[in-house]
């Protein structure tokens, strides 16, 4: 995600606007990496002029903020949209349902699968796979079936010389619509989020030889559905479906809804967890669900309002139709975001050709822009939402950095000098009792002012004095026994230390 990739690009510059940097950072077994050379000039005169500018360091977190608070507000659509929509094949079976009926069963399905996520998805993982695979194999049969039955020469469809075709011939209409079609690719962008958990090759491998040919098969199949039947566009997905196949879709239809709510819901968690380390998010209890995989995660008081978010946006659109036009923006705004934190990563970490570059930015870019204008074009057709979700997550993360920066900053300005400590230490009447004590501190260097006003209401101290930090280093993680680093206080005789406790922001605290 975005935070990840301000992570790294923090690891090569010093961008961070937290001075908390120590030389001993980079001794961590998985930090060391390859600056970029001298003899390589753009990623040179990029690394130093984001390093002199504050005001490039304050646009890249604040870029980094938005695209996570896209993701929190993409987390609070797709369950919604997800399960209302599958929800919503109920009325080709009866017509007794109204819509408002609808929108309250998508509701209790909504509350009941945030009440369950205290107890975490190992219990109900191992089902998931299965229930994806009978899924995929269900939409690209179906699909195939209409294809057959309907029309074979959709199948011509596949060649790219249509969709210029498209666009020549439809013009403005055909670049609104593009704010529909990026729907077929949702769920792209937790995708690649998933690599951390799996193999970039196991992801290769289902996304080729299962989800990519369903979908294609799926599409198409509805497509030849509605060659015969253009006037069932509204619904094509379920109207397109044998008979006898149904009620067996509709059922595995709002299970795999529920499944891929819960995918986002889960990266949610993570992604505030993250954001914690981070210090760009108000500190919220976190809840470790399972003993085996320290990445699942359970955070009520998000959980809580994702629920309420998720059952407001259901009972006030109470269709898909709206909610895809506010679905749409927050997707494509993040895969942009992505985009451009990785071209300063190409640039400036893997140095890669300016050629190869400016093809990405042409291709990429060009693509990205097309599908972001067309979905702004929605703005006031629910289009908003997510802005709205977004601005309100940021205005919170930006407020609590800011005041973590200068509540480090103060303590950074105001540390006890050496030499006032040796005071404090000598200080006839301080007692020094045996025994070991440690203060948090925030600061990774230096003795915090608080520790003067302990002692003088406390006029006592410890034969041995630990002043104990938590740092998160822009890595994944840390090895375990490189967690802890400490250094002796000068003078040696005052018996006293600091620890900085150091993890990556996918590690376990």
């Amino acid at each position: 995600g975005t935070f990840a990739l301000y992570s790294l690009i923090c690891r090569y510059a010093k961008v961070s606007l937290i001075p908390n940097q120590q030389a001993e950072d980079h001794q961590v077994s998985n930090y060391p990496l390859e600056l970029p050379s001298k003899r390589l000039k753009l990623a040179s005169v990029l690394k130093s002029s984001l390093e002199k500018s504050k005001f490039a360091k304050l646009f890249l977190l604040l870029i980094t903020m938005l695209g996570t608070s896209m993701v929190i507000g993409d987390s609070i659509l797709t369950p919604s949209i997800s399960v209302l929509s599958a929800v919503g094949g109920v009325k080709e079976a009866t017509s007794a349902l109204t819509q408002d009926m609808i929108a309250g069963i998508s509701i209790v399905i909504l509350v009941f699968l945030f009440m369950i996520q205290r107890f975490g998805t190992s219990k109900v993982g191992y089902t998931f796979a299965p229930i994806l695979s009978l899924w995929f194999i269900l939409i690209g049969g179906i699909g195939f079936y209409n294809i057959i039955k309907h029309d074979t020469t959709v199948l011509k469809a596949i060649n790219p010389i249509y969709i210029v075709e498209y666009f020549i011939r439809n013009k403005k209409d055909a670049w609104v619509s593009l704010g529909g079609v990026v729907l077929c690719t949702t769920g792209g962008e937790a995708l690649f989020a998933d690599v951390g958990h799996f193999s970039v090759r196991s992801i290769q491998v289902s996304m080729c030889s299962m989800v990519y040919p369903a979908l294609i098969l799926a599409y198409t199949g509805q497509s030849a559905y509605l060659r015969q039947h253009p006037d069932s566009a509204s619904d094509a997905f379920f109207k397109s479906v044998p008979g006898p196949m149904y009620w067996p879709m509709f059922v595995v239809s709002i299970l795999a809804s529920v499944i891929a709510s819960q995918a986002m819901i889960s990266g949610t968690f993570s992604v505030v967890y993250q954001s914690l380390s981070l210090g760009c998010f108000p500190r919220v209890k976190v809840v470790h669900t399972s003993a085996n995989h320290e990445g699942q995660v359970y955070i009520p008081e998000i959980n809580y309002f994702l629920m309420l978010a998720c059952v407001g946006v259901t009972f006030g659109f109470k269709t898909t139709v709206k909610i895809g036009n506010a679905y749409g923006i927050a997707v494509v705004f993040v895969m942009t975001l992505t985009s451009a934190l990785l071209v300063l990563i190409m640039i400036m970490i893997w140095k890669t050709n300016i050629f190869l570059i400016i093809l990405y930015v042409v291709t990429i870019g060009f693509v990205e822009l097309m599908y972001l204008s067309s979905v702004l074009y929605k703005f006031t057709l629910g289009g908003y939402l997510p802005l709205a979700f977004s601005a309100f997550l940021m205005i919170v993360m930006y407020v609590w950095n800011n005041v973590y920066r200068r509540k480090y900053r103060y303590e950074l300005d105001h540390m006890i000098s050496p030499a006032r400590l040796t005071e404090i230490f000598t200080n006839k009447n301080i007692s020094r009792i045996p025994g070991l004590a440690m203060f948090y501190s925030e600061l990774v260097q230096g003795i915090p002012p608080i520790f003067e006003h302990y002692v003088s209401n406390v006029p006592a101290l410890h034969s041995i004095i630990v002043f104990v930090s938590v740092k998160s280093l822009h890595v994944n993680k840390v090895p375990a026994d490189e967690r802890y680093f400490f250094r002796r206080v000068e003078p040696r005789t005052l018996f006293a230390f600091q620890c900085a406790v150091r993890y990556g922001y996918n590690d376990v605290r």
